[in-house]
């Protein structure tokens, strides 16, 4: 049996120690006398080693139980979280570790989340267990999981899979699986059936095993291995014969420049020299760590790095389901500074980071001569700093990060594209409604194919999806947006390739400036824990920076407040709290999803956008007449349209 795990966790909670420490018990690590001296596997990159903390995601594989293990060591440090989001699809479990020392903390939450989205069953495993005069409590952080994440949060460490399993834990599966209640009613409940609710209901996300222990002496780790055996079943042997697909979740480069596509196969078989595309898989790679071993071929459920492909981060190879839009969003943009003789160096060398990192969204403005990356916080911006030297040899620095603003619509709106020039024809008309917060940009078509062939429209499609479509507030990205194709129109003779793309790209900027347009800005899921005679300087700053918060957590002579606000409020927060807790204080803050922003028509003014004077994403558009293509602006485009749905 083949399975995937992802290792997840908040910074400094032990995520990569586990994971070494599963490595060698399972014989994939070689011991090397004491745990500070081992063989450092994972984080293997010398900025990682230098920093001490996860920054790029690691593969390694092992087998346990007689099952095929790939297990993905996640970042944990909120500033690359996207790189962890983007390990989720290929996971079929994920292993969430807290702190056995302090407990959920917001990031942990902000994972949480995003386990959630994707669907993936959840083991966790609470750390540091061993640390009693640190504080260490257990049962303390299984109260915050079953408060704060869900009361299936049930405690797994007292039973001694599959064999023995403590009466408290099977009444408490017998409540939540009907199967297993009747056996119970009946005496016949066993330790079979007890296994089989259990894998049911942790599948179902019913059911959340928690597992305590120590990573660094591996007490506790070789149960959450006997877990992840009994509790966790996958088919992708079965799938060996099905049509091929695969999703990339990473990109890398090798010391020689190589391109790696690391991908998980879903469905059949990838053997070298197959055609994926218009494109051929040239070599295969299993890594563990910074090592790797050639593979002829790959089979559904496991991972590899293809050379050969040039399909980006996230992309879906074969028949599948739509990508989920990213739960965690880079909330901050800074501009590169580089010297004018290295910017054509810079913009190289940018483009491949982007290619590494989507998210970074690298973006050149010719006409400022300006280079802006997006970025989650500060870190990431010293290690992008930093990789600049170490890959490229070059010295850049950022300057001041500014808060990234989304734009959104608040009821329905019908946008019109017409693009004629003499010898091009398309129309376009699109439904705009509001999405769910957090939903990205969605599209469907509710137009006949008898009005517009089923070609045009899978092209519409495509480009809908293929640039950042801007608003008309700020010209700020626009999101969670629901698209509908309601009609079209081509012509035989002179619709040319592009000229739906025109159409397309002005019916979405129409039906923006119709639209009433909403501002969007980050918040900040936050997380303060201050002595008890600060609590009341911390509320009173929550509530002066536009934010809210939730009744403190007293724990001796300390609190805890959970709070939520604008990011850009709380930008410099963890710099104040040393002054006024004496250096006792601190501060956490996790990325928390978009929403209107508090000063609207102040951040609209300062802006100084003007959408109508926009030549880069016109909302008019182009019509003919008498053998000349004439522009129409967006407010008449309606009228002069060819067809109307």
């Amino acid at each position: 049996m083949r399975k995937t795990i992802g290792i997840f966790a908040h910074v400094d909670a032990g995520k990569t120690t586990l994971s070494q420490q599963i490595l060698l018990l399972t014989g994939a690590l070689r011991d090397q006398a004491a745990p500070g001296g081992r063989e450092l596997l994972l984080d293997d990159a010398p900025l990682e080693r230098r920093r001490g903390i996860t920054i790029f995601s690691s593969n390694a594989h092992f087998t346990h139980g007689g099952q095929e293990y790939t297990l993905i060591d996640t970042p944990g440090h909120v500033d690359f979280c996207a790189e962890a989001e983007r390990c989720a699809p290929v996971l079929d479990c994920a292993v969430l570790v807290v702190s056995a020392v302090e407990g959920v903390q917001g990031h942990t939450e902000a994972l949480w989340r995003l386990l959630e989205r994707h669907g993936l069953p959840v083991l966790l495993f609470l750390n540091k267990a061993d640390r009693r005069q640190n504080g260490a409590d257990p049962e303390r952080v299984l109260g915050e999981l079953q408060r704060r994440f869900s009361p299936s949060c049930l405690p797994f460490w007292a039973a001694k899979l599959p064999d023995a399993v403590p009466q408290p834990l099977m009444e408490a599966l017998a409540e939540r699986d009907d199967a297993l209640l009747e056996a119970y009613l009946e005496g016949a409940a066993g330790a079979e059936a007890f296994l089989d609710a259990a894998r049911r209901l942790t599948a179902a996300r019913r059911l959340f095993p928690v597992f305590c222990g120590s990573a660094l002496t591996g007490d506790g780790v070789g149960a959450l291995l006997d877990g992840l055996d009994l509790l966790l079943r996958t088919r992708y042997e079965a799938l060996e014969s099905a049509p091929f697909s695969a999703r990339v979740y990473q990109i890398r480069h090798d010391q020689k420049g190589n391109r790696l596509a690391f991908l998980k196969v879903l469905s059949g078989r990838l053997p070298v020299r197959a055609a994926v595309g218009e494109e051929k898989v040239s070599e295969l790679r299993v890594y563990t760590g910074p090592r790797f071993a050639p593979a002829p071929e790959i089979l559904a459920g496991q991972v590899a790095a293809a050379l050969g492909l040039s399909c980006p981060a996230g992309a879906l190879l074969g028949p599948g389901g739509a990508a989920k839009a990213p739960v965690f969003a880079p909330v901050l943009a800074a501009r590169v500074e580089t010297g004018a003789a290295d910017e054509p160096a810079a913009r190289r060398a940018f483009a491949l980071l982007a290619d590494e990192d989507p998210a970074l969204g690298v973006r050149w403005d010719p006409a400022l001569r300006s280079l802006e990356v997006r970025v989650m916080g500060r870190v990431q911006l010293e290690v992008l700093q930093a990789l600049a030297l170490e890959r490229f040899g070059l010295q850049v620095r950022f300057g001041p990060p500014a808060v990234r603003y989304l734009e959104t619509i608040a009821a329905p709106a019908v946008g019109v594209g017409h693009f004629e020039p003499l010898r091009h024809y398309a129309e376009v008309w699109l439904r705009l409604s509001p999405g769910p917060r957090g939903s990205g940009i969605t599209f469907e078509s509710a137009c006949s194919t008898d009005l517009l062939d089923a070609s045009f429209q899978n092209l519409i499609r495509t480009h809908i999806f293929e640039k950042e479509h801007r608003g008309v507030l700020t010209g700020a990205p626009v999101t969670d947006l629901r698209v509908t194709l309601l009609t079209g129109r081509s012509h035989l003779k002179h619709t040319e390739g592009g000229d739906f793309r025109e159409a397309v790209y002005r019916a979405v900027r129409q039906g923006l400036a119709s639209a009433k347009s909403v501002l969007l800005e980050p918040f900040y899921d936050l997380m303060v824990t201050v002595p008890a005679d600060a609590v009341g300087r911390v509320l009173s700053d929550i509530q002066r920076r536009h934010g809210s918060f939730s009744p403190p957590e007293t724990a001796g002579a300390s609190a805890v407040i959970r709070g939520r606000g604008p990011a850009v409020c709380f930008l410099d927060y963890a710099a104040e709290l040393p002054a006024f807790t004496g250096g006792r204080g601190s501060f956490t803050a996790a990325f928390g999803g978009y929403e209107p922003c508090h000063n609207a028509d102040e951040v609209i003014a300062a802006a100084g956008y003007d959408f109508e004077r926009d030549a880069e994403d016109p909302a008019g558009s182009v019509f003919c007449s008498h053998g000349a293509g004439y522009p129409v602006r967006w407010d008449e485009v309606p009228a002069h349209a060819h067809c109307a749905p």
